[in-house]
């Protein structure tokens, strides 16, 4: 009986977290609109930007925890956790760089770590196994990047509470793009000996 119970949970849909997680993708394209009203015209709109960031930060937090704490980890809240995570920071990242507050290298930085785990993910099917699962560096690396994108939105400006915003949100932005280099680093390890174990049992 608990043993079904658990399959039960894990396989539901509508659950406090799935739902959260749900909520952070709608939140993206508000995001990335948001982001871009000054660059079409439109009122600058960095405050509600700010807050939408502020709520996808707090939710990742919570889908997680929750997750665990009511035992409601899903199948569907491990796909849709992480993308979640990466689609905040693409259209974060296109929306920075094309204001010029990102230079385009630390973009094509991140943008190529995300190209390298797309390859690892395709790899791993052609193997028969699904993609890796978040651990706990790559959370690591997504916090500090959640953190650094909403510091530098608030560095474009004059002033010394933009000046602060630019110190702490570039540290952030350096410590997390190490961290998701790294964690990319360790999904390629993970990769190659599941690839070079199967090698060894044909």
């Amino acid at each position: 009986m608990e043993v079904q119970e658990t399959r039960v949970q894990t396989d539901r849909v509508l659950t406090i977290p799935n739902i959260l997680s749900m909520a952070r993708l709608v939140g993206v394209p508000l995001f990335l609109w948001l982001i871009l009203r000054p660059e079409f015209g439109g009122p600058q709109s960095d405050g509600w930007a700010l807050l939408v960031l502020a709520f996808s930060g707090v939710s990742d937090y919570l889908d997680g925890k929750l997750a665990r704490r009511w035992n409601q980890i899903s199948s569907l809240g491990r796909l849709l956790d992480p993308a979640a995570d990466r689609l905040y920071i693409l259209s974060t990242l296109v929306g920075l760089t094309w204001r010029e507050i990102l230079p385009i290298w630390l973009t094509a930085v991140l943008l190529a770590r995300e190209l390298v785990l797309l390859v690892m993910v395709g790899i791993l099917r052609r193997h028969g196994y699904p993609p890796p699962q978040v651990n706990f560096l790559g959370k690591a690396a997504t916090f500090n990047l959640m953190y650094a994108f909403p510091l530098l939105l608030l560095s474009d400006g004059t002033g010394w509470l933009p000046s602060l915003a630019a110190i702490f949100g570039w540290a952030f932005a350096g410590w997390g793009t190490t961290l998701y280099w790294w964690a990319g680093v360790l999904y390629v390890v993970q990769v190659r000996r599941l690839v070079r174990a199967d090698a060894m049992a044909d």
